[in-house]
């Protein structure tokens, strides 16, 4: 189990490349991941590009055999769970 920080973004956005999430997973051969970022504001609510990118993820895991167990979103010690609220699963 890991830790593994993908990007830093600015106060409303961050910019990444599917293949940086999966990278690390793959060159320590996992089975699944969770997804996790925060939003600053501290309001967890997934937005529609959340959304967008938890199908994104969804889909490259397939492709590398690697399972995508949830996608959170965090903020001011709350969380939401995409899985969860089926969004985009």
């Amino acid at each position: 189990m890991d830790i593994v920080t993908v990007a830093h973004g600015s106060l409303n956005a961050a910019q990444m490349r599917i293949g940086e999430v999966f990278t690390p997973a793959v060159r320590k051969n996992v089975a699944a991941l969770i997804a996790v970022h925060n939003h600053p504001s501290g309001e967890p609510t997934p937005s529609p590009n959340d959304v967008a990118i938890t199908r994104v993820l969804l889909e490259a895991g397939k492709l590398l055999d690697i399972e995508v167990l949830d996608h959170l979103v965090i903020g001011l010690g709350k969380y939401v769970s995409l899985k969860e609220k089926k969004l985009g699963f």
